[in-house]
């Protein structure tokens, strides 16, 4: 079976997982069966992979802006946006992290399964290896999401970054305390060998 037709499900959605692009997985699930969307507010769902959180957040938001690295995930979520009829409430940009936003954009919720396992030089070559690969400590990609994230959140916004306790969940809670954010573990899934998927809410 070739990877671009396998689909999977997710209460009522369906998603086309496609070739190069992070097949959703527990820590996908997890954040998506937890996500919480107020009527009418705009999400921006940073590294959308498949889309699966961009897509079930556009059911209940005004506007969601997607954004990935990869142009494979962000043809794949464009494709599952369309599957799914939420595509007139989504906006596709390719990026590294923020970098593709305004400086002015702000949003009420941002979302983030981050690349979070501590990597080797080298694992974050290919398309598939940058959406895990997190460096030496698997923060590289985490402490830069939380250093800009606080500068594109309206007031009151809220957001909820996924991440391994392999990657040290104090230090995420100390660095968007520093920023002024509370911050509190949503769920927690225990994984084989000492891991934890951790999602945290971080709210100005």
């Amino acid at each position: 079976m070739h990877s671009a037709n396998k689909r999977v499900f997710f209460g009522n959605y369906v998603f086309e997982v496609c070739e190069n692009v992070y097949e959703p997985a527990e820590d996908s699930f997890l954040f998506a069966d937890r996500l919480q969307v107020l009527v009418g507010t705009s999400v921006l769902d940073m590294g959308t992979g498949t889309g699966i959180l961009g897509v079930s957040a556009a059911g209940q938001a005004r506007e969601v802006l997607s954004v990935d690295v990869n142009p494979f995930a962000l043809r794949c979520a464009k494709k599952n946006a369309e599957l799914n009829q939420v595509r007139s409430k989504m906006n596709f940009l390719q990026g590294n992290l923020f970098s593709p936003l305004s400086e002015t954009a702000k949003f009420d919720l941002i979302l983030f399964n981050a690349p979070y396992l501590p990597s080797e030089p080298g694992e974050d070559k290919t398309w598939l290896g940058r959406a895990w690969a997190g460096g030496p400590t698997g923060r590289n990609v985490i402490d830069r999401f939380i250093s800009e994230a606080p500068s594109h959140l309206e007031k009151a916004g809220t957001i909820f970054l996924m991440q391994s306790s392999l990657a040290n969940v104090e230090e995420t809670v100390s660095k968007f305390s520093a920023l002024e954010l509370r911050t509190r573990i949503v769920t927690e899934l225990a994984l084989p060998f000492f891991e934890k998927l951790v999602l945290l809410k971080a709210t100005l």
